[in-house]
């Protein structure tokens, strides 16, 4: 006979450990008991099998991840019990978290295909595999009682499966059926119930008759219609270029999009289903959805959507976030009839009643990189030793997420948006609050960007005010390399923006050393003006000029319409330096090559010009071009961007395919970025480096700078677990401010 305390930490709650050890017990002839306690499930046991039964459930089910085993001595006088049971559930170590939500597996949705099962069409069907899991919690250990399932107490039949060792749903806080679940209504936009005994069928019917409709999915809802109804959706929700996320069955994809890659592919029907960005099969196509050549898609990834598909007659359903581009996800019905219901942007919506405790967007991906970390991946927890204080970060102004740091693992929040308005710093706040309140961190450092007038600047400070905690304050692109890597490297950060060490606004940075001694900016991109400041990323054209102040651009404007009194003001801006700050952005290159070509003239959503430019460079051919790099007075090496587009406007003047230049600045800017971080690294003599900022997401400038490095003896690294844009700059700041910290400089 042999006996044991076996301690498992890690991700262990919300991914059916206990009835997982259960059944391990059970089938090693093992008696005891199984206790989970908040991050560390406690079991003590004994039998003739103990080592094996100990190495199978430190292998844990396969939604865990687990940090360590421990086995020790039982307690003296522990007396042997005659069979094995899953005790309830204590607060306690708070080292790990819950997973994000997980979508439904196949052997539910078999459950609700099946004429013959309980739950068949049932719309919420989940089991310990599957299921929302951080969107429903409110507080750990994850147990019923402590989430929105708490609300619908279990009928008989599910109480049977959820005690029942041998069903898949044993111990499924998120167990429920059609008698005692939650349940859909469809409602017109004013609110009033349409009456219907199936609402999905009849949601369905709606949606192919090309009615718009709000589905309040997991994280929160989003707004669907059928194809031939996009263009419509998008007069309405004023968004006339912006690309449409499409949901779509698997055996549909090929009608739309190329063969997605095998990691791709992966991630698209396993647990996460994310938002994919794939290549058209003619780039020209489905326009209404896409101007560009890729389009977004994602997989059914709930109950609910296999059940609409099953009644749905169009192939695909656009699947748009019910909210204004940067703000937080709708959650409650009441906020969707009065600003979607009643001002006539959806005719109906289809609901439920279940409470969405935290909101999560869907996580994008493309080529096997995150864009937008969210549902599925996040809330997302690295094991990392940063020492011992608790530190949070509150992220920059766009496409913020938090980080908290607790016990040498870094917590990252899923997506929050733009800090820019006051509904999404109370959502930053909310989000804080949630992380604080799930892992039992009281920060002690605060890090945030170094721009002073961020309202993420402003809620640090107001935190560190109520709470004593030390202010860190961390450059953005210092975050995005230390997001990478805390060895010494030359770092590439390439973005639209950023508040730089010298005031000014950077993107287009080479910086060498560690965030413990600090980065030197060793190279940038030429710095420009942007005349007007943030006109000029509204309107590329005065980019443009910014960068080519000459005689030939204002002809080329005033042929696009602009009257001599507006050429006039944007002359003498350009010159003076009046409402002109200087930046070294990538993006905004990227902005004034599209206007150069004529492709995007307007900025009506975020990185429109660079991915028109994307766009169109994807059915060009490169031509080559010249690097220019020279030495700045501070040593620093410097691309002239300016020289760059004045050769494409030569291009243009000789009448090359717009395509064609379009593929040559791209390729050019790559180049001419890696060639300053080789000069950087031979002068250095660092051989590593690595590659952040939002601009890395086209596929091109990302490959030709990998490459770059690759040929000059420098290989460059990136981090795939977290976007490439500003979702990296909280867990940057949390790094930054830990190896300080360590190092004793805070």
């Amino acid at each position: 006979m042999q006996s044991g305390k076996i301690i498992i930490r890690g991700i262990v709650q919300g991914v059916g450990f206990r009835p997982f050890v259960y059944a391990n017990a059970v089938a090693h002839g093992i008696t005891g008991t199984v206790i989970n306690h908040g991050s560390e499930v406690e079991i003590d046991a004994w039998g003739e099998a103990f080592e094996a039964f100990r190495d199978a459930v430190s292998k844990g089910p396969k939604m865990a991840v687990i940090d360590s085993v421990e086995t020790l001595p039982l307690s003296p006088g522990a007396k042997r019990p005659d069979t094995f049971s899953i005790l309830p559930s204590q607060d306690g170590a708070r080292t790990g978290f819950v997973p994000a939500d997980i979508a439904t597996c196949k052997h539910c949705l078999e459950d609700v295909t099946n004429p013959e099962s309980r739950y068949f069409g049932y719309w919420a069907t989940s089991c310990t595999d599957c299921g929302p899991r951080y969107s429903i919690i409110h507080t750990v250990p994850y147990d019923r009682e402590r989430t929105a399932m708490n609300a619908f107490p279990k009928c008989g039949a599910c109480e049977a499966d959820y005690t029942n060792p041998a069903n898949r749903r044993h111990h499924a806080q998120t167990i429920a059926c059609e008698d005692c679940g939650p349940k859909l209504s469809l409602l017109k936009g004013d609110g009033s119930p349409v009456e219907t005994d199936n609402p999905i069928q009849r949601a369905a019917e709606l949606l192919d008759a090309g009615e718009i409709l709000a589905i309040r999915g997991i994280g929160g809802f989003y707004i669907a219609c059928i194809e031939s109804t996009a263009k419509r959706l998008k007069e309405i929700l004023g968004r006339p270029n912006q690309s449409l996320a499409v949901m779509m069955q698997e055996k549909s994809l090929s009608d739309y999009v190329l063969p997605p890659s095998k990691a791709d592919l992966e991630l698209m029907t396993g647990p996460v289903h994310p938002i994919t960005i794939l290549d058209k099969t003619d780039p020209l196509s489905h326009m209404e959805l896409s101007r560009l050549h890729n389009l977004g898609v994602m997989f059914p990834y709930t109950a609910l959507h296999h059940l609409l598909f099953l009644q749905l007659k169009s192939p695909l359903l656009v699947m748009t976030s019910a909210n204004a581009p940067g703000t937080p996800m709708i959650t409650d019905t009441k906020t969707i009839i009065e600003k979607m219901g009643k001002r006539g942007v959806v005719s109906y919506i289809l609901t439920h009643n279940r409470e969405i405790v935290n909101r999560c967007d869907d996580s994008v991906v493309r080529d096997g990189y995150i864009i937008r970390l969210s549902r599925g991946l996040a809330p997302l927890r690295t094991r990392m030793d940063l020492g011992s204080r608790h530190i949070l970060g509150v992220g920059p102004e766009l496409n913020a997420n938090a980080s908290i740091y607790k016990g040498n693992f870094l917590i990252t929040s899923p997506h929050i948006g733009n800090i820019r308005n006051p509904a999404t710093v109370a959502y930053l706040k909310e989000t804080i609050g949630k992380l604080t309140s799930l892992t039992g961190a009281k920060p002690e450092i605060i890090a945030h960007d170094l721009h002073p007038q961020f309202l993420s600047t402003r809620t640090a400070q107001e935190i560190a005010e109520e709470t004593g905690a030390v202010l860190c304050p961390v450059q953005h692109h210092k975050a995005h390399i230390a997001s990478v890597t805390q060895e010494e490297v030359v770092g590439i950060a390439v973005d639209g923006v950023g508040y730089g060490d010298d005031a000014t606004i950077w993107g287009g940075e080479i910086l060498t050393g560690d965030p413990v001694n600090g980065y030197v900016r060793s190279g940038h991109l030429e710095q420009v003006v942007m005349p007007g400041g943030d006109l000029a990323t509204q309107f590329p054209e005065r980019m443009l000029y910014g960068i080519l102040p000459k005689d030939e651009i204002l002809s080329l404007l005033q042929s696009r319409g602009w009257t001599d009194s507006s050429l006039s003001v944007l002359k003498q801006m350009t010159a003076r330096r009046f409402n002109s700050p200087v930046t070294t952005s990538t993006g905004r290159v990227l902005d004034a090559a599209a206007a150069l070509l004529g492709i995007c003239r307007e900025h009506t959503y975020d990185g429109e010009p660079a991915m028109t430019l994307e766009a169109y460079a994807f059915r060009g051919v490169s031509q080559p071009m010249e690097i220019p790099v020279t030495t700045g007075p501070d040593g620093a090496f410097v691309l002239s961007t300016s020289s760059i587009l004045s050769e494409a406007y030569s291009m243009m003047e000789d009448g090359l395919d717009v395509c064609d230049i379009a593929a040559s600045v791209q390729e050019t800017l790559a180049k001419g970025i890696a060639r300053l971080a080789v000069l950087s690294a031979e002068k250095t003599g660092i051989r590593r480096s690595a590659l952040s900022g939002g601009v890395a997401v086209n596929r091109t400038i990302r490959e030709t700078i990998l490459s770059e490095m690759e040929k000059g003896g420098c290989p460059c690294i990136v981090n795939p677990r977290y976007p490439f844009g500003d979702g990296c700059i909280s867990a940057g700041q949390v790094i930054t401010a830990g190896m300080l910290s360590k190092a004793g400089r805070i």
